[in-house]
């Protein structure tokens, strides 16, 4: 790391540092949302108190979610519970297919952690297509996603998005393997990174999670920092997403959104899907977003096969992949998500 105390061309090392908070803090979702509230003030300040009355009321619903979301976040991280993730990927091939596409919408990683944890799996054997399942399922669903989704959009969505999440980790992996059968992707890795992107190191692949963490002070510092970081994380992309939806619902006219995806036929969810994938919306952000949407004419199908394909096309879940695998791999991952938020959005309009 470099020593920030030296003299810099634009002045002292302290106060560069200083304008480096500064710009990263501008770039934070709390500087957005500071930039939208003074845009109405002055653009439409009729607009400006209707607009914190709704992201407020929702935000304040959505709260209750956050804290189960939060605790059992921290929880998890605290006991080592990640490391029942790993098991996942010993045994049969099928198996370890079916077991992935199941814990990955479980696993309490975070984007920088997936990177070492997979290249790990891949360096000692374990299956592409398992992997695959994995990487499908696990940016689609975790514990604080399903509970903002069922916040936002119902429980009927948010168990919906979960089957699919699982769903689509299946899709990927069995067709990852009659491809692999085929002779496809007999050397898949990249040079494998030695560390997480954040410095982290990732999970560890071995020892036994620790239920009663209490009695050790060092869980107990990883439980209270886990639930400090994530809590905000919530909260600032939570209220982000509030404040665009009170824009969207209020500038957005309900009639054309009915008309480019309020459809009930493939068409519509096809086109949900592939403007979803280019959204780079995180899982946080994306179902208050929807919520709006659909009560502007939005079918339900559509905001499902937006939201997955969404979700696989986001940048933490790009970057994981991009950093370990080779393009053909990676193409075939960013296929398999949008051919499968397309099939989610059709059977879930079906059900729906």
């Amino acid at each position: 790391m470099a020593d920030t105390t030296q003299v810099r061309p634009g002045g002292a090392g302290r106060g560069g540092a200083g304008k480096l908070a500064l710009k990263q803090a501008l770039k934070t979702p709390w500087a957005v949302i500071v930039a939208i509230l003074l845009a109405l003030a002055v653009l439409d300040p009729g607009n400006l108190r209707d607009t914190v009355v709704f992201a407020s009321k929702a935000l304040a619903h959505t709260g209750q979610y956050i804290l189960f979301a939060v605790l059992l976040l921290a929880y998890l991280k605290a006991t080592g519970a990640e490391v029942m993730v790993a098991r996942a990927f010993v045994g049969r091939e099928v198996r370890m297919i079916f077991l992935a596409a199941l814990f990955g919408g479980l696993a309490p990683f975070c984007s920088c952690e997936v990177i070492p944890f997979v290249a790990g799996l891949l360096a000692l054997g374990a299956p592409l297509s398992a992997v695959m399942a994995f990487w499908l399922s696990s940016p689609l669903i975790d514990p604080p996603t399903l509970l903002i989704t069922a916040a936002a959009l119902g429980w009927p969505f948010a168990l919906g998005k979960a089957v699919a999440a699982v769903a689509l980790g299946l899709f990927g992996g069995f067709v990852v393997r009659a491809l692999m059968r085929g002779g496809a992707f007999a050397s898949p890795l990249r040079q494998a990174p030695s560390s997480g992107c954040c410095g982290c190191g990732g999970p560890k692949l071995d020892g036994k999670p620790v239920w009663r963490f209490w009695g050790e002070a060092a869980r107990r510092a990883t439980f209270r920092v886990e639930f400090i970081s994530n809590g905000l994380f919530l909260l600032k992309w939570l209220a982000l997403a509030y404040v665009l939806e009170a824009l969207l619902v209020h500038y957005v006219p309900a009639d054309l959104i009915a008309q480019v995806v309020g459809g009930d036929g493939i068409g519509a969810i096809a086109i949900a899907a592939l403007v979803g994938m280019p959204a780079y919306l995180n899982s946080y952000v994306a179902p208050p977003l929807l919520a709006g949407l659909m009560e502007s004419g939005m079918s339900a199908g559509a905001a499902m096969a937006f939201m997955i394909a969404g979700a696989v096309s986001s940048i933490p879940a790009m970057a994981a992949v991009w950093s370990l695998v080779k393009p053909r791999v990676f193409a075939v991952y960013l296929g398999l998500g949008v051919l499968g938020a397309v099939i989610a959005g059709v059977l879930f309009q079906i059900v729906a």
